[in-house]
């Protein structure tokens, strides 16, 4: 019964730390560790999207048990706390009883950012994006509101236990209802010259698995293949399914998706650059749950080398290769913030990335797939695939320069 007691305590960690949004090796390497701090012997796990497979030996018994875990999603202030945790357990050990409540402790807590507020992070996020794009301050506006009431209404769903396909459709379709109300009321008041056929991408920016993106290309780096793939079928159903209700309400309203304008580079546009990135950044931090002095490391991490990677393309680079040099200097720099901090690294490098995945190019894509454009949705699709492919290759080639868990195989 002992063995069965501190087994279900490891495994509990584990399903904890999945459902908050990180990747399997970072599951694995917890409960490795919780295990020898509770004197497990020796502890294998297996680690997909959903679900656990552990076995615990200790002495000449073992247990074999299987979990699986419906939320996913992220949750980057249980994350932290869970990090802190599994840190303060190396070299030494804890009783079942004192694990057991430290982790009622962790599960007790509320989110930190009620539904509106988490609305009000989205739409700062996506506004911000939408500046990013070259689009003029309605748009922006639009798409902050629709971000805003997209994001309240996946939270309150969600809250409920709705359907995550079902939920992320509604949102969408929220987020693009709202964004193309409120720039053709400002448009038909005369204070907007643009009307609502361009731009309204970024209202649905927010929708993007930027987390389970990244995490799949770093389960992947490490060739954990089921977790890997796993995680990137679940990212390409969320865009899909929020990309079909985009190309409905397009199709029905006549608001015809637009590739992002050309815009050359001055020094205030960079500042204003740097300025948007920064606020996008910390808009999404802030909508993972992220506690502001994270979302804030994030936002100063991510902020100059987004600037960078639009500069690279607007000189000629592939966007491939600006993804790419943006993401390995993300990820070298948050290798060493994050441990200062004393927080995952992975709840700075992410956010700090996300507004480099390319939302709009997917969407495009989709969009031409609906239209039956088979020209536009191929030249999309491979940009958004290299692009995330970019962004992978940065952020595993600095994982590998600076962890050396990663470096080597054990």
């Amino acid at each position: 019964m002992d063995l069965v007691r501190r087994s279900g305590l490891v495994l509990r960690v584990g399903r904890m730390s999945l459902a908050s949004g990180t990747g399997s090796y970072r599951v694995k390497s917890s409960m490795a560790a919780v295990a020898a701090a509770l004197g497990i012997e020796r502890h294998q796990a297996h680690v997909t999207l959903t679900e656990i497979t552990t076995t615990s030996h200790r002495g000449r018994s073992f247990r074999t048990e299987v979990t699986e875990s419906r939320d996913i999603g992220v949750n980057a202030d249980r994350l932290t706390r869970l990090q802190l945790l599994v840190s303060s357990l190396r070299g030494r050990s804890i009783t079942p009883a004192e694990l057991e409540e430290r982790l009622d402790e962790i599960e007790r807590r509320r989110p930190l950012w009620s539904p509106l507020l988490s609305g009000m992070w989205a739409g700062i996020a996506c506004g911000a994006f939408a500046f990013l794009l070259g689009e003029g301050w309605a748009e922006m506006l639009g798409a902050a509101l629709g971000a805003f009431a997209g994001q309240v209404v996946r939270r309150l769903l969600l809250a409920r236990r709705y359907n995550q396909l079902g939920v992320t459709m509604l949102a969408a379709l929220t987020a693009t209802l709202v964004f193309l109300g409120a720039v053709t009321l400002l448009t038909l008041a005369g204070v907007a010259a643009g009307g609502p056929q361009s731009g309204f991408i970024a209202s649905v920016l927010f929708l993007v698995p930027g987390f389970a993106i990244v995490t799949a290309a770093l389960d992947l780096a490490r060739l954990d293949l089921s977790a890997g793939l796993a995680r990137l079928t679940y990212a390409v159903v969320i865009v899909c399914s929020a990309a079909i209700v985009i190309w409905a309400v397009s199709h029905t309203f006549g608001a015809t998706p637009s590739p992002p304008p050309a815009v050359t580079g001055t020094v205030l546009l960079r500042l204003a650059q740097l300025a948007a990135s920064f606020v996008g950044v910390l808009g999404f931090a802030l909508m993972f749950n992220s506690p502001v002095r994270t979302a804030l490391a994030a936002a100063a991490v991510g902020a100059l080398p987004n600037v960078g990677r639009i500069a690279m393309i607007e000189v000629g680079a592939s966007a491939a290769v600006a993804a790419a040099a943006a993401a390995l200097v993300v990820g070298v720099v948050a290798a060493y913030v994050a441990p200062t901090l004393k927080i995952p690294r992975i709840t700075v490098s992410v956010p700090a990335v996300v507004i480099m995945v390319p939302g709009s190019a997917t969407y495009l894509a989709v969009s031409g797939l609906g239209d039956g454009a088979t020209s536009q949705t191929v030249a999309y699709a491979v940009q958004a695939v290299v692009v995330v492919l970019g962004i992978s290759v940065g952020l595993a080639v600095a994982r590998m320069l600076t962890d050396r868990e990663w470096a080597f195989e054990r």
